[in-house]
Parts: C-alpha cells; structure tokens; sequence
C-alpha cells in the first residue's frame, strides 16, 4: 500500500469538512422540521424517542457541530505540521547540500 499526500490535501480536506461542518446542524434541524408531521402517529417507546429527540434537537446539532470543530482543528493542526516539516526538511537538505565536497566523487580519467 502507497501513501501519497500532495501539498494540498489537507487543505482540501480543511475545505470539504468545513463546508459539511457548517451544514451538519441545519440538517439534523431539518431533520426535525421533516419528521414532524409524523409526530402524530407514534405512540409508546417510539413516541417517547421522538420526543426527546425532539426536546434535544438543538442540543444534538450543537454536540454535533462542536465534534467537527474539533475534527477541523485537528486537520488544521495536521496541516501545521506536515507544512513545516516540509519547510525544515528542504532547509536542512539546502544547508546539507550545500556544505558537502563532491571532489571525492569526481572520476579520474583511467589510461589504458
């Protein structure tokens, strides 16, 4: 299995979980909005259930909303990392590179 993360796939990924961040809550809401005219027609357990989702609806989309928040920190900080990784690896090469002799390396020509 290959691992192959270009520069930009994290912010992508910071970019498609943001936009989704920012509907999670609105669909749980419609969710809500779009189940209750069935409201009417549970009874028992599932009249219970729906009511307490119903009661915690925007408890849920806020837990909901906080959990990929804290997805999209983790990504950022992710990003953070990989970028100066990256940063202090060609650094340190450049500063390598730099300070090496290539003399040895050098072919004398042979006489035959």
């Amino acid at each position: 299995m290959t691992f192959d993360m270009g520069a930009q796939t994290l912010t992508q990924l910071t970019t498609a979980t943001s936009s989704a961040h920012d509907d999670l809550g609105a669909n749980v809401r419609a969710l809500y909005d779009a189940a209750a005219p069935l409201e009417s027609r549970f009874n028992g357990e599932g009249r219970a259930a729906f009511d307490r989702f119903k009661t915690d609806t925007d408890q849920i989309a806020t837990e909901l909303n906080l959990a990929l928040a804290a997805v999209l920190g983790g990504i950022d900080g992710q990003n953070v990392a990989f970028v100066e990784g990256e940063q202090n690896m060609a650094a340190e090469t450049g500063t390598a590179h730099a300070g090496a002799s290539f003399d040895a390396a050098r072919f004398s020509s042979v006489s035959r």
